[in-house]
């Protein structure tokens, strides 16, 4: 069943969808961020923007208790060469195996043919806390000489919009589950960590 990120002005506590505050540090969101999983949305709550996923690979990890889910939604400039996508794809899918505080990742497009978005990636994440994501991922030397290249606009590797939603929240729980249609899609490398890969369009 597909699954959505919510991103909402203020907490939402709905039988279908939740969604809790962004914490200090978030940008570029509406004030709160969520995540569900449904094949149609069905809510008459048109502040609210529910962004539908298809998965391209993730990895789920086993952590007991709160952890931290972020959610960084970006967009390809319209023209940008499709190895160019792809390289940035495979830069972000790097990222777990140089920074150890990522447990649970997620790298999706957004499927457009499900409901029209602003957005074309999502990249997720879970953390035991807030330190892991702020200090350890955003600081490390991997991510400012791998990945910040195609996010940054004043250098000509860029590919990615300025406008980005970078959010994240605590949950209670998991939320990057293994994916029944991705699991007998794809071949886990090993049972912990479990890597789940599904082909590119």
């Amino acid at each position: 069943m597909p699954r959505w990120v919510i991103l909402a002005p203020k907490p939402v506590h709905l039988p279908t969808v939740r969604a809790e505050a962004d914490l200090p540090g978030s940008s570029g969101g509406l004030g709160a961020n969520g995540d569900l999983t449904a094949d149609h949305l069905d809510m008459d709550a048109p502040d609210i923007e529910a962004v539908p996923l298809a998965p391209v690979a993730s990895r789920h990890v086993e952590l007991t208790g709160p952890r931290v889910k972020r959610t960084l939604l970006f967009t390809i400039r319209p023209g940008t060469p499709q190895a160019s996508t792809a390289r940035l794809e495979a830069d972000l899918m790097a990222m777990p195996d140089h920074i150890a505080t990522i447990r649970s990742w997620s790298l999706s497009r957004v499927d457009t043919a499900r409901a029209p978005s602003r957005w074309t990636h999502v990249w997720e994440q879970e953390y035991t806390d807030v330190e892991g994501l702020t200090g350890a991922y955003l600081l490390h030397p991997y991510h400012w000489s791998h990945v910040d290249r195609w996010f940054d606009q004043e250098l000509p590797t860029s590919v990615v919009l300025p406008r980005l939603a970078h959010v994240f929240r605590w949950s209670e729980g998991p939320v990057l589950t293994p994916d029944e249609e991705t699991r007998r899609q794809g071949a886990p490398s090993d049972s912990n960590p479990q890597v789940l890969r599904r082909a590119a369009d």
